[in-house]
């Protein structure tokens, strides 16, 4: 439909916002030019009410930083409090008693040490005097034996000695006797000797200086 000429109005959704009107001299030759109009009115509203800078995240908008910085120190100091009355009293406690715990266990096992140490001490000294006292009564056994030994052949020394002495005691009788008979014999013999040869038999006083001076 042909018109001569036509307005648009359109008004904003924001009541603090002035309406934007649309006036157009140009006669439109449809409906469909009248909608781009309307919808170009829309855009241009929608960048009145909206500037570019209140886009992004809240956040970082300047306008707000006092409010986060306040809810900061609050929360700041809520944790500090928190940590400083509660956790941090908590933990020390438990690191002294660890701590406690940990010199507590060092205490024994230092003492353990020292009385493992003072026990083994006492162990080597014993083994020592065992040994010591082993020594000597290998020593002792040893001269006992030599004694007894020494004593034993002093008396098979004195017991050979004497049967030593007794055979050499009969040896020398038996020899004193065994020449007693020889110079019986030889006197016979020397005596038969003469007689064969001068006839006569001479003297026991002859025979005897002669065997004399032999």
């Amino acid at each position: 439909m042909n018109a001569a000429s036509s307005s648009a109005t359109v008004s904003s959704t924001d009541a603090s916002a002035p309406p934007v009107t649309v006036a157009s001299t140009v006669p439109l030759a449809n409906a469909s030019e009248l909608a781009q109009s309307q919808v170009a009115a829309e855009e241009t509203t929608a960048t009145t009410e909206h500037p570019k800078g209140d886009e992004g995240l809240p956040q970082l908008n300047v306008e707000h930083w006092p409010g986060q910085i306040i809810w900061l120190a609050i929360v700041f100091a809520v944790f500090y409090a928190l940590i400083a009355t509660i956790f941090a009293p908590r933990l020390r406690k438990v690191i002294d008693k660890r701590g406690s715990t940990i010199a507590e266990d060092l205490a024994n096992a230092r003492a353990i040490r020292d009385e493992a140490e003072a026990q083994a001490r006492e162990a080597e000294a014993e083994t020592a005097a065992a040994h010591a006292a082993a020594k000597k009564l290998a020593q002792d056994a040893i001269a006992r034996s030599n004694a007894e030994i020494a004593a034993a052949q002093a008396a098979e020394d004195v017991k050979l000695n004497a049967r030593l002495g007794e055979a050499e005691a009969r040896i020398k009788a038996a020899r004193d006797e065994a020449m007693s008979h020889v110079r019986d014999i030889a006197s016979d013999t020397a005596s038969a000797l003469v007689a064969k040869l001068t006839g006569k038999a001479p003297t026991q006083a002859a025979l005897k200086s002669a065997f004399n001076k032999v």
